[in-house]
């Protein structure tokens, strides 16, 4: 099942910039891409992902 069905979309486009702001930052530029983030978004595990969708909505990240 992707990612795509399981997520709404404001809360992947969350997830993609924290993923790119922490799990990618050393990546190179040619990797940064939405992709690649949700390719790292999917390996984790649901439970994460709620967590890192909380973490990013309680500290204003979305709104970057």
């Amino acid at each position: 099942m992707s990612i795509y069905t399981q997520i709404p979309i404001k809360h992947l486009k969350a997830l993609r910039l924290v993923v790119k702001n922490n799990h990618m930052k050393h990546y190179p530029k040619e990797n940064f891409t939405d992709k690649e983030a949700d390719r790292i978004i999917e390996s984790i595990t649901p439970q994460t992902r709620e967590k890192l969708i909380k973490l990013a909505i309680d500290h204003g990240i979305t709104e970057l």
